[in-house]
């Protein structure tokens, strides 16, 4: 059995979809990052860094096993089910230089592109302007990749998996799938597979039951000043 920790977040979402693609036995358990659980003592042993997603592999070898990071997360889950990466070196470093695309640009910038265009209790232009470029400069780059594919590394894989859920809130980037035809194709073909659907809904149905975040988790999460919520 594989505990996952995790929020209905793009990373969240990451590892809910891979757990439903490759099959492995696993529960969900909610860590509300809006009520700070990720800062509690028992998460923070299996995460230091205080971020979701984690997971703890109950039946790893030599004991249960911890991990923190969504990209070392998907990689572990696919060499343990030996699904969605390839084995050969040449088609292995095809999927993982697209990950670490992901990890290290779609995904940082994407969620700063959420940050000040859709939370931030005063609005920065520079920044509005600065994350809103980069990632439909990022956008570009995955619609040129695919046009001459049917996914990132050529074979649907985790840098597919990366990818997807920060796609899936292209309107929070204040972009249009319209505007990179090949990445809507991509996006709406991945959507429709039965495990992507499955994974897409795990934990919606705490954030709908979920109060709203106060002023202290807002202040708690995003580390806001009282003078920003009062937009001073």
């Amino acid at each position: 059995m594989i505990d996952a920790y995790l929020w209905p977040t793009g990373n969240g979402k990451k590892i809910t979809i891979m757990l439903e693609e490759c099959g492995l036995p696993w529960r969900a358990i909610p860590v509300n990052i809006n009520k700070g659980d990720q800062f509690r003592p028992e998460f923070l042993a299996i995460s230091p860094n205080g971020k979701i997603p984690a997971i703890v592999d109950q039946d790893a070898a030599g004991g249960p096993l911890a991990l923190f990071e969504s990209g070392a997360i998907l990689q572990y889950l696919a060499e343990k089910s030996g699904k969605l990466l390839p084995t050969d070196p040449r088609g292995k470093y095809e999927v993982l230089k697209w990950l670490y695309w992901q990890i290290g640009g779609l995904g940082p910038i994407a969620g700063q592109a959420h940050h000040f265009l859709r939370y931030a209790p005063v609005k920065v232009e520079y920044a509005m302007h600065r994350f809103g470029t980069e990632v439909a400069r990022l956008y570009k780059v995955m619609d040129t990749r695919l046009a001459d594919r049917e996914y990132l590394a050529g074979e649907y894989s985790i840098a597919d998996i990366a990818c997807w859920p920060w796609v899936y809130r292209y309107d929070w980037q204040g972009l249009d799938l319209n505007d990179y035809p090949n990445v809507k194709r991509w996006f709406e073909a991945i959507a429709a597979r039965p495990a992507v659907e499955r994974g897409t809904a795990v934990g919606e149905d705490w954030v709908k039951s979920a109060p709203p975040p106060s002023d202290e988790d807002l202040k708690r999460l995003f580390g806001f000043r009282d003078q920003d919520l009062k937009g001073g």
